[in-house]
């Protein structure tokens, strides 16, 4: 039979058994035992004893390969509860896997253990890297190292104080503490000297630090004042209180005078293993445990000096599945790791620390254990007190002490300079300026502190820029700059390694063509008002009014009598008025589709440089089509050239450089087609998750909202409300349809046949004589016509005449109504694209 054991901690570094059925062996300071049966009698019967080996490890490296050497040769255990550091693991797993005896610790957590395959180790705890969550998670960030400060355990406190100094230099006012204890003790303390412990400081430490915070001293914890920390979540259960119980008056037995220590997390997981082992050994129900003599030469080392332990495999297996409460809670088994378990989130407040929340796998922050309440983290967790005493946290960043200026980069451009326009001194110093400069510095000089920087041209020893955009922003992630100001477009590609501002331009990719006027060039360009079927639908109206009104009119006027072709001319007069009176369009551009330009296999330009180059290759243009320009002074000799001259058809750029070209050579050119998003212009800053983006960003709305703005338009780019067209009007007109005029028609066929059928009726009222007759119906038809034909005598002969040119005058002004109705249909139609455009927008 096996007895379980209970453990106290003598001193941080001793864990020895307070059993008193069980006897202490004490070599080279460490702490060993046997689980032994009671009496001799019982061991009779029991069998050979299992033993079990706890290893706490104080001495070097050479004397714990010596001991696990003799253990596992000599003692021939079956189990081993070690070591106590994640350095020593390595080979003592090595040594475990070679005798097929299982290596459990409780306390060696780097989670560097893991990658260690090995059937026979165990972590009866949690590894560090399972609080890298709950850390994350305190920051609300997308986490990010800029900076990694290696502090030996073994530093002078000058070397500490030197670490710290530097620290101070940096930008960054975040730091998390991940060391022992001993060591951390002594950062606080030289922290405090140095006023890091202010309002301007957030300090987040580890469950290195936080399970030992009962073993520090006072002065130390008062230093503390304001840390944030994470440490494993214990449940207070009564089997908790009980053991505190028994371990008090155990050690007070033994030591009636001695202070008695609480008991941290590594001792209830050590705690919790033995029970584990002492478990797995009663399921895996083991007699005579043995070891099998391995094969080894005489010449063999120590290394190959003893033997396998044949209960190796049968207790491992059933150590794999033993699940029970433990002191530190849920003992089960993932893997060969301790599952993971909540951590409480704790604020360093007066002598001690308070409990301000708690975090988990399923919930993440919550105020309470197994809470889903809030959703930031100042409402996921109680009142926190920051350093320097304050409620508020910290900004948890400040403009670096160290002096430095920020590096900003900027362009050097051969074109299109009003941007950024770099010139050279005779003393090789350089002038920067220009449109996006100045927009920069309004922004840095309307943040709420000061910040130093300096413009640094990306360009090489010949002047000349040094790569492309991409490169320049690139150069950002590398660390040769620290910003970059100038006509840099937001890009999906160029947000991967950087962080944006927002824009302070309007953004899109546009075409820009010349213009051609096709007054003269069209000999049907009159047709272009309306489609053709509204065209053969008003002729057929028209002829339909002209024969009515020669049928209701010619009996009495004699304007309508003459020869049958005389007649005809007159009724088809009236289809044919409206033609003059067509309105057409005179300038249009030479093409308003890139699908034109594409199929035709058109020249078209790029900016040097710049990112539509691919852009225009994705749009499907073969490379060959791609002409480069510099300057807008190239876009002009090209564009006038034409595709078949050596020019192109067509340039593409972003609406800003458009819109500058246009206001220098808006007579011959305009912008169509907006052919791709882009966010516009914005400043890079720093590599991603830089703290100054959102104070720059709220700065550019300030100034981009404000007359400054549009000062700095004005004095680099001119005139943004340029003398051009606007491109919407340029676009073909769409002929009107049928559909906008279908209820005139209708109107105009149903009077016109109402009116037919009066005077049909009236007609044969007043001949009725020839219908009720009794000719052949022949006759009565011939005598109908000749009585149509001939003048109305009750009509006086003498009656004025239809005044033609008034007809016409009229019908003119009729036609003038249509043209007119036809122009603010087209309004209304563009009123409702610029509303639904404002609300995509």
């Amino acid at each position: 039979m096996v007895q379980r054991l209970t453990y106290r901690k003598r001193h941080s570094h001793e864990i020895q058994p307070i059993s008193e059925d069980c006897e202490p062996f004490l070599w080279r300071s460490v702490v060993w035992t046997r689980l032994v049966p009671k009496d001799v009698e019982e061991a009779a019967a029991a069998g050979p004893e299992l033993q079990i080996v706890l290893v706490g490890i104080l001495f070097s490296f050479q004397q714990h390969y010596w001991f696990a050497l003799d253990l596992l040769k000599n003692v021939q255990v079956q189990a081993i509860i070690g070591p106590e550091y994640s350095v020593q693991a390595n080979f003592l797993i090595a040594l475990g896997h070679k005798a097929q005896v299982p290596i459990i610790t409780f306390s060696a957590t780097s989670p560097a253990l893991t990658s260690i395959r090995s059937p026979y180790f165990i972590r009866a705890a949690l590894k560090d890297s399972s609080q890298v969550k709950a850390i994350d998670a305190l920051e609300d960030v997308n986490a990010r190292v800029p900076y990694r400060s290696v502090i030996s355990p073994l530093a002078t406190d000058d070397q500490i104080v030197v670490e710290l100094l530097n620290l101070m230099t940096m930008q960054t006012r975040v730091f998390v503490i991940h060391m022992m204890s001993r060591l951390a003790s002594r950062l606080f303390t030289r922290a405090k000297e140095r006023g890091m412990m202010s309002k301007e400081y957030a300090w987040i430490v580890t469950n290195g630090i936080t399970n030992e915070l009962k073993l520090m001293d006072h002065f130390v914890i008062e230093s503390m004042l304001g840390v944030i920390g994470v440490k494993p979540y214990v449940p207070k259960t009564k089997e908790l209180d009980d053991f505190a119980i028994r371990y008090k008056k155990r050690v007070l037995k033994n030591n009636p005078r001695a202070h008695t220590p609480d008991f941290d997390i590594f001792g209830l997981w050590a705690y919790d293993a033995a029970i584990a082992l002492a478990m797995a050994a009663e399921k895996a129900s083991l007699r005579n445990p043995t070891y099998r003599e391995a094969n080894i030469s005489r010449n063999s080392t120590d290394l190959e000096a003893f033997g396998i332990s044949d209960s190796g495999l049968g207790l491992i297996q059933a150590l794999s599945t033993t699940t029970f409460n433990g002191l530190a809670g849920d003992f089960r088994l993932v893997d060969g790791q301790l599952q993971e378990h909540p951590f409480e989130i704790i604020n360093m407040v007066g002598p001690g620390d308070r409990v301000i929340g708690y975090w988990t796998k399923e919930n993440g922050l919550t105020k309470e254990l197994n809470s889903t309440s809030g959703t930031t983290p100042e409402s996921k967790l109680a009142s926190i007190i920051w350093p320097g005493d304050g409620s508020s946290p910290p900004k948890g960043w400040v403009i670096p002490t160290n002096s430095k200026k920020l590096r900003v980069g900027v362009p050097v451009k051969d074109g299109f300079t009003e941007f950024v326009p770099v010139t050279w001194n005779s003393d090789n110093s350089t002038k920067v300026e220009g449109y996006c400069i100045d927009v920069f510095e309004a922004v840095m000089a309307s943040l709420p502190f000061g910040v130093p920087y300096e413009f640094i041209p990306f360009a090489t020893t010949d002047c000349d820029m040094a790569g492309n955009y991409n490169d320049l922003a690139y150069q950002v992630f590398l660390g040769n700059f620290d910003a970059v100001a100038g006509d840099v477009t937001i890009v999906a590609n160029r947000s991967e390694y950087v962080d944006f501002t927002l824009p302070y331009t309007e953004s899109g990719v546009a075409m820009v063509v010349p213009f051609q006027d096709d007054k003269s060039k069209n000999a049907m360009v009159f047709t272009k008002p309306l489609t053709w079927e509204l065209w053969l639908t008003s002729f057929c109206s028209f002829v339909f009014i002209g024969f009515l009104i020669w049928i209701l009119e010619h009996r009495r006027n004699t304007d309508l009598k003459g020869t049958f072709w005389y007649q005809i001319g007159t009724i088809f007069l009236f289809a044919f008025s409206t033609v003059v009176f067509a309105h057409i369009q005179k300038l249009q551009p030479t093409v308003t589709d890139i699908n034109v330009l594409i199929k035709n296999k058109d020249f078209v330009g790029y900016m040097e440089g710049s990112f539509i180059f691919e852009l225009l290759k994705k749009k499907k243009f073969d490379e060959s089509q791609l002409v480069e320009y510099n300057s807008m002074e190239r876009l002009d000799e090209l564009l006038s050239k034409g595709s078949g001259n050596g020019g192109i058809s067509a340039a593409f750029h972003e609406i800003p450089y458009i819109k500058l070209f246009l206001n220098k050579y808006c007579p011959n050119y305009t912008m169509v087609e907006s052919i791709h998003n882009t966010d516009g212009f914005g400043f890079v800053f720093f590599p991603k998750g830089s703290p100054l983006v959102p104070h720059v960003s709220r700065a550019i709305l300030n100034v981009t909202e404000g007359q400054k703005m549009v000062e700095i338009e004005r004095k680099w780019l001119g005139d943004i409300k340029m003398k051009c067209p606007d491109p919407d009007t340029l676009r073909s007109p769409k002929g009107l349809g049928i559909e906008s005029f279908w209820v005139l028609f209708v109107v105009v066929g149903s009077f016109g046949v109402g009116a037919f059928v009066i005077y049909v009726i009236r007609f044969l009222y007043e001949n009725w004589g020839i219908v009720r007759g009794s000719e052949t119906t022949r006759n009565k038809i011939e005598k109908l016509l000749k009585e149509f034909h001939n003048n109305d005598h009750q009509t006086n002969n003498n009656q004025e005449t239809i005044n033609w040119e008034n007809q016409l005058a009229n019908l003119t002004r009729i036609v003038e109504l249509v043209r007119r109705f036809h122009n603010n249909n087209q309004g209304i139609n563009q009123e409702h694209e610029a509303a639904n455009l404002n609300a995509n927008q």
